[in-house]
């Protein structure tokens, strides 16, 4: 999840270019908050919160329109969890890195009968790379910009990279923009604006790599727990429908060491799907 930890880093790193970005504003106080709630986390790609007055603007960073839960209803989540945590506006935005034809890219609203929940998208590779190259925060996004020569892009980015004064901050947004230029363009033409080296050296590349393998050591632990809990529920259950299946994928780690202690207790599906909130009528 390297391109995810990057994005994060810029978020953070650089929070006024985005409030400046996304909400047309200048901040000078902004408070970055953890990204862990009092309730179970949802699982995303990456996700920022980033307080400012009386507004709280939540990103997401997503390489893939597929998630479990899907991301409509993810924010609905989110924004009532920061609504109630922080008594605030919530101002939200799903950025899609990836080009895709997917309908949820094109989504910006949760719907059920009761319930509508509205949000922001932006498609990175519909955005003008103006928007983006006059701000270091944003310079790494560039390369994910509209263009017709994906390659010439990097190249300017690349130079707007050479004009950092700051050593530090160069290094960082250079490890950054590399990253981000993976998802379209193949390592030799990046190399030939970043040296891998280098950027193996800044301590944004080894911050990301270091999280990258601490989230995969936490998937690997999920999907053990995972293969154990289904392979349990199918002996006791038979098989299972896709919608069960589907929800159990989407617990936690947590949840599914619970659900593994207490599917002990089960002797029919109706208990399953009472444990998940879904019972019979």
């Amino acid at each position: 999840m390297s391109y995810d930890n990057a994005c994060k880093y810029l978020a953070e790193r650089f929070p006024g270019d985005f409030i400046r970005w996304l909400l047309g504003i200048e901040a000078t106080r902004i408070r970055v908050l953890k990204t862990e709630l009092d309730v179970e986390p949802i699982r995303a790609d990456s996700v920022s919160f980033l307080r400012v007055a009386n507004r709280i603007l939540h990103l997401e960073f997503e390489t893939d329109a597929y998630s479990q839960p899907p991301i409509p209803f993810r924010m609905l989540d989110y924004s009532v969890r920061l609504k109630r945590k922080y008594r605030r506006d919530i101002e939200q935005f799903v950025i899609f890195l990836q080009q895709s034809s997917n309908e949820i890219v094109f989504t910006t609203e949760y719907q059920d009968r009761t319930t509508t929940h509205r949000y922001g998208v932006i498609r990175l590779w519909e955005q003008d790379p103006a928007i983006f190259l006059d701000n270091p925060g944003l310079l790494p996004l560039a390369v994910l910009a509209r263009s017709d020569d994906p390659e010439s892009l990097l190249e300017q980015v690349a130079q707007r990279v050479d004009r950092i004064e700051d050593s530090e901050q160069q290094q960082g947004i250079a490890t950054c923009t590399s990253i981000l230029a993976g998802l379209r363009l193949n390592n030799d033409i990046i190399s030939q604006f970043f040296r891998e080296d280098i950027m193996r050296q800044s301590v944004v590349y080894q911050r990301i790599l270091q999280e990258g393998k601490q989230e995969g050591k936490q998937e690997g632990k999920k999907e053990e727990a995972l293969f154990i809990v289904l392979r349990q529920l199918r002996y006791v259950c038979g098989e299972l429908p896709e919608i069960i299946g589907n929800r159990i994928e989407g617990l936690s780690t947590q949840q599914l060491e619970d659900l593994a202690e207490d599917l002990f207790e089960f002797s029919e599906l109706a208990d399953l799907e009472a444990w998940l909130g879904y019972p019979r009528e």
